[in-house]
């Protein structure tokens, strides 16, 4: 029986596969954003997160233990000292998945996984979006278009008796 066995084992040994998610793991902690394919990104959503977690108490024993998973001291080093301290207030979901279209050779689904608190971009775009209302430019609109109408007309009304 099957119980409770539902990681994805995404075509590969064991020892592979965890090498495989401690690589990817160092390269978006070094990176804070990297391209892969859905699965992965979905693998390593599950493997990074608890590590976040387990970093924002600064601990020896937290350092052992994200680092027997990461093997590698300078994404340890990174991770507690600057990530920690961005995602302090955050209660989880440190990391986004963005889909970005198929792979040409083998039409895999691509996407991008990033650390949620290193995206300037998106939150510049949502600030934008907050302040925009339509109803008022329509309504400046609307009111400039008479005035420049009316002062239009009045030039070619003047313009007219000077040429006779």
């Amino acid at each position: 029986m099957r119980h409770n066995k539902k990681f994805n084992h995404l075509g590969r040994t064991a020892s592979h596969r965890n090498a495989m998610l401690s690589n990817m793991a160092c390269s978006l902690i070094k990176h804070k954003r990297i391209t892969t394919t859905v699965a992965k990104a979905k693998a390593l959503k599950k493997f990074v997160e608890p590590l976040i977690t387990r970093s924002k108490d600064d601990t020896t024993n937290s350092r052992r233990v994200v680092f027997s998973n990461l093997q590698d001291k300078y994404a340890v080093t990174e991770l507690f000292k600057e990530i920690s301290v961005k995602v302090a207030d955050r209660p989880g979901g440190y990391t986004r998945i963005i889909k970005t279209g198929h792979r040409l050779g083998d039409n895999a689904e691509m996407c991008f996984i990033e650390l949620v608190d290193y995206n300037e971009n998106m939150a510049k775009t949502a600030a934008k979006k907050a302040t925009r209302t339509r109803r008022s430019k329509k309504s400046a609109a609307t009111a400039e278009a008479p005035a420049a109408e009316a002062a239009a007309t009045e030039a070619t009304t003047e313009e007219a008796p000077k040429a006779e």
